[in-house]
């Protein structure tokens, strides 16, 4: 059975987020800062969002860019997954330049 972990308004598999800092860099309390940038994007994430919806939330993690894969359940933020990726990059920068 997976452990939920509860961190604010967010919560996340315990094991998924290790396989997650395994492989990406960047563990989930981490990644939940990407929703307090003022300038972050939220967009739905159409590959994964057949069963439930599911979106990204690209914003700054301290000086870089992280990508936010997320959904709600309930009252809390659910996030499966996270990175720095160029494409969510270059996608927040296109946004910026826009605003």
């Amino acid at each position: 059975m997976a452990r939920l972990v509860t961190h604010g308004s967010f919560v996340w598999d315990e094991e998924k987020e290790a396989y997650n800092k395994q492989v990406h860099k960047i563990g989930f309390a981490e990644a939940s800062q990407a929703f307090f940038d003022p300038n972050r994007v939220i967009a739905v994430d159409e590959a994964h969002s057949k069963i439930e919806e599911r979106s990204f939330c690209i914003g700054k993690v301290g000086n870089r860019i992280a990508t936010v894969r997320f959904t709600y359940r309930g009252s809390k933020i659910r996030i499966i997954g996270a990175g720095f990726w160029r494409k969510g990059r270059k996608f927040y920068e296109k946004k910026k330049k826009q605003n």
